[in-house]
Parts: C-alpha cells; sequence; structure tokens
C-alpha cells in the first residue's frame, strides 16, 4: 500500500475556523459544497446525540468536505474528466507490476 499525501499538513492560510458546531455551519455555507449545509444539518438532527463516537464521525466528514474545498490540489483532482481519470487508470494498469 502507499502512502497518501497528508493534506492536513500542507492546508493553505485561508483555512477557515471549524473547532464549534457554530464555526463549522459557518464554514459550510461559505466553503461547503452546495447542499452541504442542509444536508449536515439533517444528518446530525438523524443522530442520538447521546452517541458520541456517531457525532465525532459526521463533524469529521463535513470539516474535512470543507478541507477539500480550501485545496486548490484537491478541487484540481475533483475537477478532471472522466475520460482523463480513465486514460490514467489504464495507463497504470498496462505498466502492471513494472513499478
Amino acid at each position: 500500500m502507499t502512502a497518501q499525501p497528508d493534506h492536513q499538513a500542507e492546508l493553505p492560510s485561508v483555512t477557515p475556523p471549524m473547532g464549534t458546531l457554530a464555526e463549522l455551519r459557518a464554514a459550510l455555507g461559505i466553503w461547503g459544497f452546495p447542499g452541504d449545509l442542509p444536508q449536515f444539518e439533517e444528518e446530525l438532527d438523524a443522530l442520538d446525540l447521546d452517541d458520541l463516537t456517531s457525532v465525532r464521525e459526521l463533524i469529521q466528514a463535513y470539516r474535512h468536505r470543507v478541507l477539500l474545498r480550501c485545496d486548490p490540489q484537491a478541487m484540481a483532482a475533483l475537477m478532471r474528466s472522466t475520460p482523463d481519470v480513465s486514460f490514467e487508470l489504464g495507463q497504470k494498469m498496462a505498466e502492471g507490476p513494472a513499478r
């Protein structure tokens, strides 16, 4: 398995504060993908707030979405076309275990 780059180690200075639910909501409203904030609220409402593991996992997932949106490299990767990605995957598969 190959190591993945640590995007959090290279976070740009424009990363919004997300230390509280209010800050996360504000960040989702500004930096989130379309529909993130209402989806977050819906998922949070559906959780048992006494299940802290589930609440933490939900918050981490949406924080990660904001971090992706703030990362130019991540956004560039998300904007790649399907044919481009398919071509690159085909090239890598053709190389096989020669790496």
